[in-house]
């Protein structure tokens, strides 16, 4: 069970999608990804909040609670770890790009095995690159978890380094907005502080987590404009999303700038153990 995907779509086992669902044809829906620990998925209220917001953002009636809870029960089953997958799409359509009115939403849960990230990664450090690609500005999506992710697999189509295990994404303005797969935070001097995502960009559980909860370390948290310069010179910088919890930056390349190595951990201890759950 552990190395094979469960998938149930509308609450029944399946691996396929009409031809015409939207979220094929248009990438019209939402999805959260959660760890799956003990058997239970982590932060389980807070995720269906963000998935019922994002569907809202769209105008895609999202399943209600019980629906998730069943489906839960079956794909989790003998499961102790692992990746839980929900996505919503707007359902089938008639061709083209006006929604359809009703919407009858597609519901899919999935489960299966963690990525193969090296292990001691979290401990050591990981290395970063600064995209090429630059992020479209559109704050009608800005923040929401759609399923238009074609940006972020140009991104990560950049390097195929082992070497390299994210990169750095800013927008066609120069601003830093997160990485390929994470939300970026970094320190500076008693604040901590992570991009703004009012133009572009994904809004992550463990980003919100991290920001509601940053004065238990002691810290002030808040959203900013950041520069990649100020990226370089930041005390500490780090990754944070609901599979890693967060990863300490060790090391970012540049072509454009040089090289920046962080010598060791300053809050990241106490910011993974945070994130830990």
């Amino acid at each position: 069970m552990s190395g094979a995907w469960t998938v149930l779509v509308d609450g029944r086992a399946q691996a396929g999608l009409p031809v015409q669902d939207r979220g094929l044809m248009y990438g019209d829906g939402v999805f959260r990804t959660l760890r799956i620990r003990g058997g239970r998925p982590l932060w389980w209220e807070a995720q269906l909040a963000r998935l019922a917001g994002d569907c809202a953002r769209l105008g895609i009636p999202c399943p209600e609670r019980g629906l998730w809870q069943r489906d839960l029960a079956a794909v989790l089953e003998g499961r102790d770890e692992g990746v839980l997958k929900l996505v919503v799409t707007r359902g089938v359509g008639p061709r083209g790009y006006q929604p359809p009115e009703p919407a009858r939403p597609t519901r899919i849960a999935m489960a299966g095995p963690l990525p193969g990230h090296p292990a001691g990664l979290w401990r050591e450090g990981v290395h970063v690159r600064v995209c090429t690609l630059r992020l479209g500005q559109q704050p009608a999506l800005a923040g929401i978890k759609h399923l238009n992710r074609l940006e972020n697999v140009l991104a990560r189509a950049e390097w195929d380094d082992a070497d390299i295990h994210e990169g750095l994404l800013l927008d066609g303005e120069g601003r830093v907005i997160s990485g390929v797969g994470s939300n970026l935070f970094i320190l500076r001097g008693g604040e901590l502080l992570t991009p703004r995502l009012d133009r572009c960009g994904v809004a992550g559980m463990a980003r919100a987590r991290l920001m509601a909860e940053a004065a238990t370390l002691g810290l002030e948290a808040r959203e900013a404009d950041l520069a990649l310069e100020d990226v370089r010179q930041a005390d500490e910088a780090f990754l944070t999303n609901s599979l890693i919890g967060a990863w300490r930056v060790r090391r970012l390349r540049d072509a454009s700038g040089p090289e920046r190595v962080w010598p060791g951990p300053v809050i990241y201890p106490a910011v993974r153990k945070l994130l830990d759950g």
